[in-house]
């Protein structure tokens, strides 16, 4: 037994003089390296890592902060009771009618947040939308109930003709085009009847010419004018809505969007578009998707000093729940670093499927 310990002992003490002769050769290879070389001293003039020490100190000179009120959480409504279905390829997110949405409602608003955005997806469809501006369409009854039930909650109702078209388009169609001037007519009887029912805030996703002045014009005529526009002022035609289409149930059924959503190679366009829904009347400029277009919303700060809105869309929020089921990533560290990169490209507003995760984080100490 002592001879056996002995030798353990012993070849434990050669491992370790075979590290110290290799750890001593590395040194002298450094030595031989370094006297090759003049390698002056430098002090460096400003130390910006002082304020990088401890974490209050971070935490005192933190530039950017999300706070709830920014969020806003989007709902999908659809027709029955009790109805509360999965959407798969946006986990945790789900088609839901207007009894289960209050329920959810009630926990975002225990939670802290403070706005909806809310999507209609309507039992049957047809060539003039016509549950977009129905009074009993069901947008307008699940804004009804919500503000009956959370009167200070902030009610966004997407004012857009797709989920309620039969052929999956943002407007009128005529011999396979999609027409501006005459679905014009359609977006605004959609808006008033919105507001009729007690929405908040317009927010018109169909990117037709002249939406936002028809729409300003139709609400102040119909005694709505202090009602707010959040115009989708730069929505860019992008593959990141793939998993949207799915929960809304409003893909195309021909053809596709670009020839009204934005060709997302084109800045400068974006910046025009901005432009020209300010001038007719939006009170709010919307950037949509978010995170391939922070460089617009910087710009668009500059443009403008109305609140910036920008969409944290479904693709950027699949991409990264499915990366974290897969345990690439953390998912909380990299919802946050995203969503505050997105206000410090200078958004105000947020929305994002991830808000009630946020809410919650939001609440944690440290």
């Amino acid at each position: 037994m002592k001879e056996t310990v002995a030798a353990a002992l012993e070849h434990e003490a050669a491992e370790l003089n075979k590290a110290a002769a290799d750890l001593g050769k590395a040194a002298s290879e450094l030595d031989k390296t370094s006297s090759k070389y003049v390698l002056p001293r430098v002090t460096p003039d400003m130390r910006m890592r002082r304020l990088r020490s401890k974490a209050p100190l971070r935490a005192m000179v933190r530039e950017t902060h999300l706070r709830l009120e920014q969020l806003i959480y989007p709902f999908f409504i659809v027709e029955g009771k009790g109805i509360k279905t999965p959407i798969k390829s946006m986990p945790g997110i789900h088609q839901q009618s207007i009894d289960e949405m209050l329920k959810e409602a009630e926990e975002a608003v225990s939670l802290g947040l403070t706005s909806v955005l809310l999507f209609g997806i309507p039992s049957s469809k047809d060539s003039q939308a016509t549950g977009a501006w129905s009074d009993e369409g069901i947008v307008q009854r699940a804004t009804r109930e919500l503000k009956k039930r959370f009167p200070d909650l902030m009610v966004i109702a997407d004012t857009c003709l797709c989920e309620y078209m039969d052929h999956g388009h943002c407007g009128l169609v005529h011999d396979g085009k999609v027409l501006n001037d005459p679905s014009l007519e359609i977006l605004a009887r959609a808006a008033v009847s919105q507001a009729a029912a007690g929405a908040d805030i317009i927010a018109p996703s169909d990117m037709m010419d002249g939406r936002i002045a028809a729409i300003r014009a139709a609400l102040d005529a119909n005694g709505f004018e202090n009602i707010p526009i959040m115009a989708y002022s730069a929505k860019f035609s992008s593959a990141l809505y793939g998993p949207f289409r799915e929960a809304a149930e409003s893909a195309p059924q021909f053809g596709d969007r670009k020839s009204y959503q934005m060709d997302p190679a084109n800045g400068r366009e974006a910046l025009r578009e901005v432009e020209l829904d300010i001038q007719e009347g939006a009170d709010i400029v919307m950037i949509k998707p978010a995170l391939p277009y922070l460089d617009v919303i910087s710009q668009t700060r500059n443009l403008t000093k109305l609140p910036i809105a920008a969409y944290n869309v479904s693709g950027e929020y699949s991409m990264v729940k499915a990366a974290a089921a897969n345990g690439w990533i953390d998912e909380q560290k990299v919802v946050m670093e995203c969503l505050t990169g997105i206000v410090r490209a200078g958004a105000d507003l947020v929305i994002t499927y991830h808000a009630k995760d946020v809410a919650q984080w939001l609440k944690q100490p440290g």
